[in-house]
């Protein structure tokens, strides 16, 4: 019997394959998205190190409906502020194998217009 892949099984490939080509470093670290159904979450991450220098989530932030676009631009906001209290300008976007549509793109233009630069 063939087992049918989940769509999780099918974004963790795609991930993969976009984490080839994409790695974070001191200088220019990687904002990394996840989102479940009903949160969202953001890290910015150092890979060389392998520390995770912020971080920010619809949870940590109280957003009572953390899954939707309003959300994901709190959560974009809040991480922007945080990458300029450790003096952090510049970042490489990981979609996290996520189309850049919704509430991924609305984390990365809220994030953009409170100076993150990517």
């Amino acid at each position: 019997m063939i087992m049918k892949e989940s769509r999780n099984d099918v974004r963790k490939r795609r991930h993969a394959r976009v984490r080839e080509r994409i790695s974070g470093t001191a200088e220019c670290p990687r904002l990394n998205v996840f989102r479940s159904n009903t949160q969202i979450f953001a890290q910015i991450i150092d890979d060389v190190k392998g520390v995770t220098l912020a971080s920010s989530s619809s949870v940590e932030l109280k957003i009572k409906n953390g899954g939707n676009v309003e959300g994901a631009a709190l959560v974009g906001k809040d991480i922007a502020t945080k990458a300029k209290k450790l003096k952090i300008k510049e970042v490489v976007f990981d979609r996290g194998g996520y189309l850049y549509h919704g509430r991924v793109k609305a984390l990365a233009d809220a994030a953009r217009e409170n100076g993150l630069e990517f």
